[in-house]
């Protein structure tokens, strides 16, 4: 007959923390949400610190270069998803490798030849003001000149006009090498009274503008996740059917870190995937997962997994649970996976960080998630309502929606993702939908780090780390559940429509 393994499976709603002392030094602006990304032994540092517990999810709908580069400005780890082409997401990872605070690859180009005309709708289309003419009407070809919305009226100018004709050419300009700091073109910015300065390389190739407008944007985020060469750090998604030829190019494109994305990790096929990462790619970082248990966590580190993440079926576009049967409460298996991690490192010296991964529906979550013993979190949903997520931004009578839908939907068809035989999707483990638009990324999980941290100084807690080792937890009943929530009539606002 089968196991029954002993507890309810149990869910983050389910639990409240309980107020810890919260002494003179511990305050919101001195708690510090660091924490591990990758095995290190036990005592060291990890090699890779996420300075916020964030990554975005290994989805089509999540992580795009766009949120990639702005969830590294806020300190966190996108994953770009690998469900197309080698070469399109070895294009992505570069994209947000190559992405500078303050320098702007240019994405308004025209050709001199073009006509003012052909400016004029580009600019509407971009909504820059800002043209560079390059050789080639490319943002890498050889600079020849700028163009801004002052140098021509639209209306008093022909639009049948050349370009060269309005252009200020290259050699009136004021232009940096692209061994400029940022510091440096910004001083020049100021000391020269310029708006724009081009950064160009030995052959008077475009490579970045350097803005006056974005001087103080760059001092928004003082918490960038970098790499050794001040790089914005990126991951990637893999899978167990093509990553010998994959993986190659993602670390060749510059990738600070791997994961295997399987609604099931718990398999040969993962570990020996691992294996392979491992041997022929020892220094780049390779996570592993889903898992539910402490089996499934000591079979992937066993494998040399560098984290391990947590959820099956707990995603709020996942059906695998309602199509097969399968799954955890996510709570649970957090609480489990997190004393098989710390038995773990008791016997190896080697700490494997974990995530959770699914089951995250409020704010309040991530800080149980946190406290119950996960390193970070990774979510979908939440980052999917973001600006920078690829979904659609739609209109509707309640407000404006984006669209968002699940790796394991037939919009996605990622067979790869989920083991049901042959080269296709045979029935969906995911949902097609639409999730409330919440702006942009970094004013949104500017509120959840501002929730998280007043969690975390309630529990006494200046550190992740120390928020793990101190927490207390309750479970909660239907009445206490219930009992949480207004009771009033709450008068809608503006803001709390929003």
């Amino acid at each position: 007959m089968a196991q029954i393994i002993d507890g309810v499976s149990r869910t983050f709603n389910e639990f409240l923390l309980l107020p810890n002392r919260t002494r003179t030094e511990c305050a919101t602006e001195t708690v510090d949400l660091s924490t591990p990304l990758v095995r290190h032994a036990r005592g060291e540092r990890s090699a890779i610190e996420l300075r916020t517990p964030f990554t975005s999810a290994i989805m089509q709908a999540v992580s795009s270069p766009e949120l990639a580069i702005a969830l590294a400005r806020n300190g966190g780890l996108s994953f770009i998803h690998h469900n197309r082409p080698i070469e399109a997401q070895a294009a992505d990872v570069r994209t947000v490798k190559n992405f500078k605070a303050g320098f702007v690859a240019s994405d308004t180009n025209v050709k001199p030849a073009d006509t003012l005309g052909q400016l004029q709708e580009l600019m509407v289309r971009t909504g820059h003001s800002t043209a560079a003419v390059t050789d080639d009407g490319t943002g890498s070809g050889r600079l020849l000149g700028l163009v801004t919305s002052r140098d021509f009226h639209p209306q008093r100018h022909d639009a049948d006009e050349p370009v060269a004709s309005r252009m200020v050419p290259v050699d009136a300009l004021a232009c940096s090498r692209e061994d400029v700091t940022l510091s440096q073109a910004n001083a020049r910015l100021w000391d020269e009274r310029l708006d724009c300065l081009p950064v160009v390389d030995g052959e008077g190739r475009l490579r970045h503008l350097v803005f006056r407008s974005d001087y103080s944007d760059n001092k928004r985020f003082p918490d960038q996740l970098v790499d050794a060469e001040k790089r914005l750090r990126v991951g990637a998604g893999v899978n167990t059917h093509d990553y010998r030829e994959r993986i190659p190019q993602l670390v060749e494109a510059g990738a600070d870190a791997l994961c295997f994305d399987s609604s099931d990790g718990f398999s040969d096929w993962q570990a020996q995937a691992l294996v392979w990462s491992k041997k022929h790619f020892p220094d780049v970082p390779v996570g592993g997962g889903n898992v539910v248990d402490a089996e499934g966590f000591r079979f992937l580190a066993q494998a040399g997994a560098d984290f391990v993440k947590v959820g099956v079926g707990g995603g709020s576009i996942c059906i695998t649970r309602d199509q097969k049967g399968i799954g955890r409460g996510q709570a649970s298996a957090v609480l489990d996976v997190a004393a098989a991690r710390e038995a773990f490192a008791e016997e190896t010296g080697q700490y494997v960080p974990i995530c959770s991964d699914g089951g995250l529906v409020h704010d309040y979550h991530m800080s149980l998630a946190l406290a119950m013993g996960a390193d970070f979190v990774m979510m979908g949903r939440y980052f999917a309502r973001f600006d920078q997520a690829p979904g659609a931004k739609l209109p509707t009578r309640d407000g404006f929606v984006k669209e968002y839908w699940g790796e394991g939907s037939n919009r996605a068809r990622n067979w790869q993702r989920y083991g049901q035989g042959g080269q296709g999707l045979i029935f969906e483990e995911g949902v097609d939908g639409y999730v409330p638009y919440a702006g942009d990324l970094s004013e949104g999980l500017a509120v959840t780090i501002a929730k998280m941290k007043s969690t975390m100084v309630s529990c006494g807690a200046m550190t992740v780390q120390e928020f793990q080792s101190t927490a207390r937890l309750t479970v909660v009943s239907e009445q206490s559940f219930q009992e949480s929530h207004a009771t009033v009539a709450v008068r809608e606002t503006p803001d709390s429509v929003a």
